[in-house]
């Protein structure tokens, strides 16, 4: 995994597709979903990490733009 995109893909694989129209929201249900297939032992630390480290950096930038409009 290697960006936002990736991720989406990822969670797909487990039946969970999401959108609202809200980036950061949506970037944030995903951390939600990851965090809960991490702890019902579906996927591994790696997928786990990764996945978020992914989403709170997107989180991160997205809200930084927000800030500047």
């Amino acid at each position: 995994m290697k960006t936002v995109y990736d991720v989406m893909q990822f969670l797909k694989r487990f039946g969970t597709f999401i959108y609202t129209k809200d980036r950061v929201a949506d970037l944030e249900l995903m951390e939600d979903e990851i965090r809960e297939l991490y702890s019902s032992h579906l996927i591994d630390i790696q997928d786990y990490q990764m996945a978020l480290m992914i989403l709170r950096q997107e989180i991160s930038k997205e809200k930084r733009n927000r800030q500047q409009m």
